[in-house]
């Protein structure tokens, strides 16, 4: 039997589509569909493209006389003045608002397809979640593509776009594992990026449940280089002492092809050699002891597999080598679950390098975040849209939104160069007691365990003084309005927000350094005691 559990939510913000068509031959599997009127969604479309065009013209015009500049280096700031006084008239418009109330009774039409199942809705009658289960397998597959397929036969019907997760049990038993289920629990995040651009932290919420799971496995594309997502990822996996956690699988094996690559191994060492490139500057930000255990798990707890979009048959033999590695990576989760053995040794750490890591995290977290401000120029690092700074302050100013907008994330920001720094501390310790281990990799677990034990903890400490000790900071940086708001909103959330949530240590003490460096040193402290470990 399978179930459903879908949580979907009213979006603020709505994507115009011009024209949607329908499918010139409709299936069974489209006939529900039929419900929605699609010229009539046309009709509503265009007449909106029209209204919105004429809204824009007559608010655009005023606004262009009243600003009233020429010079084009002033254009920027013209530029930027023009969008936040625009945006702050459509708001107050009623036109505008009637024409938003019609798209957002267009998209709850959808919710009338949903002829079965359970529907919860919020007080305003708005659909939070919608629960249904079956025994027919094929029937599933088809119903759960409603909230997660983007088929263009479909456009206009489905409610994919309002699905924040889809939650599905039942009893899944590949063909190709001898009869036998896996018994797991799989947790299917957001991909981390697909480009090379740099990203400086991964999100709360993934490092939270990197914190409850037993396994976590990191799939990447074997035909492309790693990119800047996946090592992020990995040094997150490191710096969280969760590295014996760590699986990574490389998809897409079969299409890694070339004339020095005669064999399965050739081609299994052509797409490590990317993860290779990563290794000596990951030990140089981190430490020895990082690249050891990286090195560690890709020879170890590496998986290569293709074709797996394909039902898998034994008999192929690309498909068999597939099947092997799938078994080999379930033997792999399950030997992650048990613990090894406690090292008896315990390190003891010198109390000025902690105030040292606490320094340069601040510093890092600070030059990170003042160039996007727009508060200071940074070669390479361009300041962020108003706008974009402007949702970062709705999201924070608002309980129950998220910490972070996009790639914008002060929280796991300054937490990722707290834990950085913590684990460089932590492979340098004053002494061991009572004697030093011999052998690497039990440092390494101790090393392993003070970092757990720390990650959730810094999540914390960020989290509180960013957010919840700043909250009527970032409601005043968000009710910012008129000419310079963006200016102001910036130096607030610079000035009163990080500047006293992370200030940089130095030589003239104050409430908000002394505040920083004593609690992060009582979460090391903590840490110490629970471990076993010492601060001298």
């Amino acid at each position: 039997m399978g179930q459903i559990y879908s949580d979907v939510s009213r979006s603020k913000w709505v994507r115009i589509q011009p024209t949607l068509t329908r499918s010139p031959e409709p299936t069974e599997e489209t006939a529900a569909d039929g419900a929605i009127d699609l010229d009539a969604t046309n009709a509503l479309l265009t007449k909106t493209l029209t209204a919105l065009r004429a809204i824009a013209a007559r608010h655009g015009d005023q606004l262009k006389t009243e600003l009233g500049a020429t010079d084009e280096k002033d254009q920027r700031v013209v530029d930027e003045l023009f969008e936040e006084e625009l945006d702050r008239r459509l708001r107050e418009d009623d036109e505008f608002h009637r024409i938003s109330d019609e798209l957002m009774d267009e998209i709850e039409l959808r919710f009338s397809l949903l002829t079965d199942g359970t529907v919860r809705r919020n007080k305003q009658g708005w659909p939070q979640s919608w629960s249904w289960e079956t025994d027919d397998r094929e029937t599933f597959i088809k119903t759960v593509t409603r909230f997660s397929s983007n088929h263009s036969s479909r456009f206009g019907c489905l409610l994919t776009p309002l699905v924040n997760g889809v939650r599905v049990s039942g009893a899944f038993l590949p063909a190709w594992n001898g009869g036998q289920q896996p018994k797991l629990v799989l947790l299917d995040g957001e991909g981390l990026g697909h480009t090379p651009k740099s990203v400086a932290a991964i999100s709360t919420s993934l490092t939270r449940r990197i914190e409850s799971t037993d396994a976590i496995v990191l799939v990447d594309n074997a035909v492309q280089p790693m990119q800047a997502a996946p090592v992020a990822a990995m040094k997150e996996m490191i710096t969280s002492g969760s590295a014996s956690k760590l699986l990574l699988v490389f998809t897409h094996f079969d299409e890694v092809k070339g004339d020095n690559l005669r064999n399965a191994a050739d081609r299994e060492q052509h797409v490590l050699a990317s993860a290779e490139n990563v290794l000596a500057s990951i030990g140089e930000e981190l430490g020895p002891f990082a690249e050891r255990a990286l090195r560690g798990r890709l020879k170890d707890a590496c998986f290569f597999v293709g074709g797996i979009d394909e039902d898998l048959d034994a008999a192929k033999n690309p498909h068999k080598r597939t099947i092997g590695q799938m078994q080999a990576l379930l033997a792999a989760i399950n030997a992650i679950v048990e613990k090894p053995e406690p090292v008896l040794a315990k390190p003891v750490y010198d109390r000025m390098n902690l105030v040292l890591a606490v320094k340069n995290a601040a510093e890092s977290f600070h030059d990170a975040w003042w160039p996007r401000l727009g508060l200071a120029y940074k070669p390479g690092v361009g300041k962020e849209h108003w706008k974009r700074i402007w949702a970062l302050s709705r999201r924070l100013s608002t309980p129950g939104l998220g910490d972070e907008y996009d790639n914008l994330k002060p929280v796991a920001d300054l937490r990722k160069q707290l834990q950085d720094r913590l684990y460089v501390l932590l492979q340098n310790p004053l002494r061991w007691d009572p004697a030093e281990p011999t052998d690497d990799a039990h440092k390494l677990r101790v090393f392993d365990g003070l970092a757990n034990a720390l990650s959730a903890k810094t999540l914390d400490l960020a989290t509180r003084r960013v957010r919840a000790e700043r909250m009527p900071e970032w409601q005043s940086a968000f009710n910012q309005s008129g000419r310079g708001s963006s200016y102001a909103r910036a130096s607030i959330i610079g000035e009163r927000i990080y500047e006293r949530a992370a200030p940089i240590p130095d030589v003239t003490p104050s409430p908000d350094r002394n505040s920083f460096l004593h609690e992060v040193a009582a979460v090391v402290e903590s840490v110490c005691a629970e471990e076993g470990a010492a601060l001298a």
